[in-house]
């Protein structure tokens, strides 16, 4: 027992083997190290769904216990209900975790009820919802030594600041007021990010650590792959919208239509009869299909309006974003003019040998020119060039491309655009380069206003 009780991980495996299915990664090894092993410590575990944030926590408690380390623990939740769900499994492993019992004692202490109980070492265990104020707790003459909060913010809530605030009031005046100034208090904070003013957020001001963990990583790999595969990450990911699967896997909230309510879908006109179009394409600067997006846009004018004739928008690799090209070159043939763009300074000489593979590869020459245009800042430019026309039904999407992925990629990237969000935008980015380049041709091919003077001719009688 000694020895398991010096190695934390050890006694996690030991104690609860239906609990540890996979190895920690560590990032949880950097939690357990902070909770255990500094009786006076504020850690917030923003970590997304499937990361094992409320079974490491029952164990680290349970172990804190059972070592006499805590002696009353607070466990806080959104309801009074949801607290007493989540401590249902710590009361259970008191109850019937043989090992545990033979370890460390088999009966519960008085009182014991759902919402409270006494562990076999005589410490404290008590399931407390937001707003059931819990002054004067104590077990004899022990007052609470820590707070486990988890699942305290709710979509339903975080709507309203003014919750989110009397929720906080409440944590800091109720619950953390219960502490004794001259004993050491434990906090663990767990929670993903579910919206933008939110408790969590609130608490990792306060943390002496926090580390933001999503389901993947920043290049797009697995957080847990001992756990977690990229084919069951992908699968669950499927089967959800984007907007849910970035803030319960990726601590993302995001808000649709801040900016762009809807697109406008219609139908295009002939090819032939629109004077030129633009391929217009913002690239990533990461290949792959977990980085950024890369986005490429056939646009064309007719009269005041701009149509979105044909969209690529996907996590891809930059030979799929060429062949792209080849595909819109295919699909006009030679029924109007087609130039060809994409943002600068993306092509270097890395890419310039991707062209050159693409260009075999389809026998064909690719004439690709990097737009110079001097650019304002990304959200500002989206805004103010794209909103108006969007809003006033001037920027209208090829109908026969709704409900395709590319499009469906396309349009939750409009809708998610904001000054704050942290969702994808080279789509929309493709859209604003793309119109504003059918603007600049248009007033090119203009030309200057041309002033013809004329002789006075003699009066005809």
């Amino acid at each position: 027992k000694k020895r398991l009780e010096a190695d934390d991980e050890a006694w996690f495996k030991y104690y609860f083997r239906k609990y540890y299915t996979a190895e920690p990664m560590p990032f949880h090894k950097k939690v357990t190290d902070n909770v255990m092993h500094n009786l006076e410590w504020y850690e917030v575990c923003p970590h997304s769904r499937e990361l094992a944030k409320t079974g490491r926590a029952m164990m680290m408690f349970i172990k804190l216990h059972c070592t006499k380390k805590k002696k009353m623990t607070f466990l806080l939740s959104a309801t009074k209900d949801s607290a007493i769900r989540l401590l249902h499994p710590v009361k259970q492993a008191f109850e019937k975790n043989k090992r545990l019992r033979n370890d460390y004692g088999g009966d519960l202490g008085v009182p014991w009820r759902e919402d409270e109980f006494v562990t076999p070492m005589g410490t404290t265990f008590i399931a407390v919802g937001a707003g059931n104020a819990p002054r004067g707790a104590k077990n004899e003459e022990i007052r609470p030594d820590s707070i486990w909060i988890d699942d305290y913010d709710t979509d339903e809530d975080c709507r309203n600041p003014d919750i989110v605030d009397k929720k906080w009031e409440f944590f800091e005046q109720a619950m953390y007021g219960t502490r004794s100034v001259s004993n050491p208090m434990l906090i663990l904070w767990n929670g993903n990010i579910i919206a933008d003013y939110c408790c969590v957020k609130k608490a990792m001001e306060m943390a002496d650590h926090y580390e933001i963990v999503n389901i993947r990583d920043e290049d797009g790999k697995s957080t847990w792959p001992t756990k977690n595969s990229e084919e069951m990450i992908d699968r669950v990911l499927s089967k959800i919208s984007t907007a849910s699967a970035q803030k319960e896997y990726f601590n993302n909230p995001i808000v649709l239509g801040k900016v762009f309510q809807k697109l406008n879908y219609g139908k295009m006109q002939p090819l032939h009869k629109y004077k030129f179009l633009i391929a217009y394409t913002d690239p990533s600067y990461k290949s792959g299909k977990k980085n950024d997006y890369k986005a490429t846009v056939l646009i064309g004018k007719w009269k005041d309006e701009y149509h979105v004739i044909w969209v690529a928008c996907d996590q891809t690799s930059t030979a799929k974003m060429l062949d792209w090209q080849f595909e819109i070159l295919d699909y006009v043939a030679d029924r109007t003019a087609v130039y060809f763009w994409i943002e600068w300074p993306w092509i270097d000489d890395m890419f310039k040998q991707e062209i050159k593979a693409a260009n075999k590869r389809h026998k064909r020459t690719l004439s690709l020119k990097p737009d110079d245009r001097k650019k304002p800042e990304k959200f500002y430019r989206i805004e103010a060039n794209l909103e108006p026309l969007n809003r006033s039904g001037k920027l209208i999407f090829n109908e026969e491309l709704k409900g395709k992925p590319y499009m469906k990629n396309m349009e939750f990237q409009f809708l998610a655009l904001s000054p704050k969000s942290r969702a994808h935008d080279d789509g929309p980015d493709a859209v604003e380069g793309g119109v504003w380049r059918v603007n600049y041709k248009s007033k090119e091919s203009t030309g200057p206003i041309k002033i013809y003077v004329y002789k006075p001719t003699e009066k005809r009688y």
